[in-house]
């Protein structure tokens, strides 16, 4: 007899909090979300899984994820609009829990305020931070396609309506100017920003990917987690994006506790690192993540100093 190699029972490298660390229980996902069940078969181990190289079948497992631990209904997104893995996207906000921890313990409630930059017709940041941890979001888009689906997802949801506000940003150049309100304060941003600097750099990465995946795929590159336009390349790259965002970010400069975001190439840190001393930014942070094989970091950064966090964060408790 043949011994296979079982999945892990977790999945290695996520925070000790996600939980979507274990094995995903299918007959507990096909219980919330019976559509599921259509794309569910045993794997080359035997165990039941998904074909993760195919984009209905991610969505329909992102839409059982959200539905079983968050109680999210109706989440659905538009063809090729960026579908998130869920247990990576949980990774980003319970680390940005650990950042705002004050003596170990992490605040709760809607006292706590975060800006999402770059939301997208998923607004996955804002539902699984609202569900995890009940802060209060602002999630901001240039895109007014992906605020409309993002709102029928709020409006399918009734409650959410309460703790999670949308805003266009109406000047593709800006980042928080026009969107951050007068005398408006964050505990938090967070942001995924474009990795690739083109199109066509953007359509190798997803044929890579494919490969990688065991698939041939001769048409046009198609991506199993989807993405488009903005939500996948601008001018110049992460890079770019991000450079950009700090700079901006010293003009808010007093209504933001920490300013964060994705940093999926370490050759971008030097660049990022830069910038940031640039800035006069008092503190800086990265913050290493992992899922399975794929590394990528969160940077975070205030221009607050310790007597001035210590203050903000004490506002935050009455």
């Amino acid at each position: 007899m043949k011994n296979r190699q079982a999945a892990p029972a977790v999945k290695a490298g996520l925070h000790p909090r996600n939980p979507h660390r274990g094995r995903y229980d299918f007959q507990q996902l096909i219980a919330a979300s019976p559509e599921l069940a259509a794309f569910v078969s045993p794997n080359a181990h035997g165990d039941e899984s998904i074909d993760f190289a195919d984009p209905l079948a991610v969505k329909a497992l992102n839409r059982a994820l959200l539905k079983q631990e968050y109680g999210i209904a109706g989440w659905d997104i538009p063809a090729q609009y960026l579908c998130p893995p869920i247990p990576g996207r949980a990774d980003y906000l319970h680390y940005l829990a650990d950042l705002l921890a004050d003596g170990g313990v992490i605040p709760r409630g809607d006292a706590i305020r975060v800006l999402d930059i770059g939301t997208g017709a998923n607004v996955i940041y804002p539902l699984i931070g609202h569900g995890a941890y009940g802060w209060q979001f602002v999630g901001a888009d240039i895109d007014p396609v992906a605020l409309d689906n993002a709102q029928r997802i709020l409006d399918a949801n009734s409650s959410l309506n309460e703790g999670i506000e949308l805003r266009l940003q109406a000047s593709p150049g800006a980042i928080f100017r026009g969107i951050v309100q007068p005398d408006e304060r964050f505990d938090l941003t967070l942001c995924n920003p474009p990795f690739h600097a083109s199109l066509a750099e953007a359509n190798a990465g997803s044929q890579r990917k494919w490969k990688n995946l065991g698939k041939q795929n001769a048409g046009k590159p198609l991506l199993n987690f989807g993405g488009q336009g903005a939500e996948l390349w601008c001018e110049g790259g992460e890079e770019a994006f991000v450079r950009s965002m700090i700079e901006e970010s010293a003009l808010f400069a007093e209504r933001c506790l920490w300013f964060t975001t994705l940093i999926s190439k370490s050759a971008t840190l030097p660049a990022v690192y830069r910038a940031l001393k640039q800035a006069g930014a008092t503190d800086s942070r990265t913050i290493a993540m992992a899922q399975g094989q794929k590394k990528s970091r969160i940077v975070a950064w205030t221009f607050q100093n310790e007597d001035q966090q210590r203050l903000w964060r004490s506002s935050r408790r009455k």
